[in-house]
């Protein structure tokens, strides 16, 4: 079956050069970070660290677009940075990146190299269908503070990704809800790469495909299909 996913008209409005590409995964294999997904990150800093010629993240022209639709609806992106320039940051500095499960680090692996922010949720704790949509404010994002589970909103106008449970991610691809995220038990998935002008839409497709085969790779036999960007 097919997730669902929809951008409604207020955040097309937004940012008229969104587009996305979903690569959906069922037959996953997941578990501890290995040896082979840590060299997939420390490659993708090498190649990320090619690709902005000593440049900073934010200087990169699809990452500037980013930060220009965060202030469209009133985020401070020097503040609360889209998830690919954080992790840029984070691979470019004496800490590295982070290694958390198999499948997030090939998909953060590829968010790195691609400099694009990509996002994984488990088809298998989404309820309904994933919307992104601009907040009302009374929505519902449970997330964890000092270790206990707490409960927060969303300001009104913030773009966020949500199902019918509630919000999934705050402030577009800023942060993740635990609900969601993949663990090591995660065998469904759905692997979202976001794209904004001037990014080509042939370079999320690419980079789509070389998650694609990752997942190939590393789950022998799983069921995968990349969904080309809405119109």
């Amino acid at each position: 079956m097919t997730l669902p996913l929809t951008v409604s008209d207020e955040v097309r409005a937004l940012a008229p050069g969104f587009t996305h590409v979903a690569v959906e995964a069922h037959g996953l294999v997941n578990g501890p970070s290995t040896d082979a997904g840590s060299a997939l990150l420390d490659d993708a800093a090498r190649r990320l660290a090619a690709r902005l010629d000593g440049r900073a993240p934010h200087e990169d022209p699809h990452m500037a677009a980013w930060r220009q639709a965060y202030t469209a609806f009133g985020a401070k992106p020097s503040r609360t940075r889209n998830s690919a320039e954080a992790l840029a940051k984070r691979a470019l500095s004496e800490g590295g990146l982070p290694r958390i499960n198999l499948l997030v680090d090939l998909y953060n692996a590829i968010s790195v190299a691609h400099l694009i922010p990509v996002g994984g949720e488990d088809i298998d704790r989404i309820q309904g269908g994933m919307r992104l949509v601009r907040a009302v404010g009374d929505e519902d994002f449970v997330t964890v503070a000092g270790g206990e589970e707490v409960v927060e909103h969303p300001d009104a106008g913030e773009v966020v990704w949500c199902d019918e449970a509630g919000v999934t991610c705050r402030r577009w691809n800023w942060r993740q809800g635990p609900r969601t995220r993949l663990t090591e038990e995660s065998v469904s998935a759905v692997f979202l790469l976001e794209g904004m002008a001037p990014m080509p839409v042939a370079d999320l497709r690419a980079a789509a495909g070389e998650l694609a085969e990752l997942l190939e790779k590393f789950s022998p036999g799983a069921r995968i299909d990349v969904r080309e960007p809405a119109s």
